[in-house]
């Protein structure tokens, strides 16, 4: 299934609107996403865009794969997600196992996404108290399923996750 085309199973509604599951069908497309970059030997942080319960753009960190300086796992997702018109950003989700860095975190507030639902930021803290100030709303699930695969990798790659996060 395309980037592009894949779509969202009906989602039942209650009173309070959207009712989530445990694990929503999005968060496990960035999960998948991170365990396919940890599977090509990088590091294991994904991310989806969703417009209109449809992704229209999967990424998983790519700076070792490609030698990369930037290539976050959001990054990667904006830059599969193609050249969009502002109004659609302004309409999507992100979706990210771990908290967004500051990069990434500039690219959300520069496209305008309002709305970051974050996999866990037990790991990492990154810039939700910006997104949050700046008015982007921010959900941190504190997926055990997205702790376990971090700590997993910093135990077996920590010069590699220090890299990562600049230590």
């Amino acid at each position: 299934m395309s980037a592009r085309s894949a779509t969202a199973p009906r989602v039942s509604e209650g009173v309070s609107g959207r009712i989530w599951q445990p694990m929503d069908y999005f968060m496990r497309a960035a999960i998948a996403q991170a365990r396919l970059g940890l599977a090509e030997g990088g590091i294991p942080i994904g991310a989806v865009i969703v417009h209109q319960g449809r992704i229209i753009g999967r990424g998983h960190n790519r700076r070792v794969q490609r030698g990369s300086a930037i290539l976050h796992g959001e990054m990667d997702a904006l830059e599969n997600a193609g050249r969009q018109p502002a109004a659609v950003y302004r309409e999507c989700v992100l979706y990210t196992t771990l908290s967004p860095c500051a990069m990434c975190s500039g690219a959300i507030l520069l496209y305008g996404i309002p709305r970051v639902v974050i996999g866990e930021n037990h790991t990492f803290m990154g810039e939700e108290v910006l997104l949050r100030s700046r008015g982007v709303a921010v959900e941190v699930l504190q997926a055990p399923s997205c702790v376990a695969l971090m700590r997993e990798f910093i135990a077996a790659r920590p010069e590699l996750w220090n890299e990562d996060i600049g230590v």
